[in-house]
Order: structure tokens, then sequence, then C-alpha cells
């Protein structure tokens, strides 16, 4: 059986802290919430507790969304 990319990274996804979320993006915290706010960047969710968590899956796909819009400009 034979499995696509797309379905091992989801079957890889785990969730993150907000201190990954940055080194991944290479953005900080405050420009990460104000994206959030606008809605261009993936929400967290709260697993439990006041923790937020993000999606690994999420946040490496939109980091190359955005590498796929340079190369296309």
């Amino acid at each position: 059986m034979t499995t696509s990319t797309s379905e091992t990274a989801h079957n890889e996804d785990r969730l993150i802290k907000i201190a990954e979320v940055v080194e991944i993006t290479g953005f900080g915290k405050s420009m990460l919430y104000r994206w959030m706010r606008e809605g261009t960047f993936p929400k967290p969710c709260k697993p439990g507790g006041a923790g937020s968590r993000w999606s690994l899956f999420e946040v490496r796909a939109w980091r190359a969304a955005r590498l796929a819009e340079r190369d296309a400009a």
C-alpha cells in the first residue's frame, strides 16, 4: 500500500507551542497574532487549559504557501 505525501504529513502532525511556531516561521509572536486576527495565519487550538497549540502541518503548509507565492511572483 502506498501513502501520498499529504497523508504522511497528516499522520505526522502534532500540536506545537508558540515558540516552535516562531522558530518555523521566523516571525515574532506579535506579527503571528496580528495575522491570526486578520485570518491569514492558522489559528491555535486549546487542547486543555489556557495553553494554545498549533497544528505543525498547518504551520508548515502556511510557510510552503508563502514560498510558493514568492516563487510565482
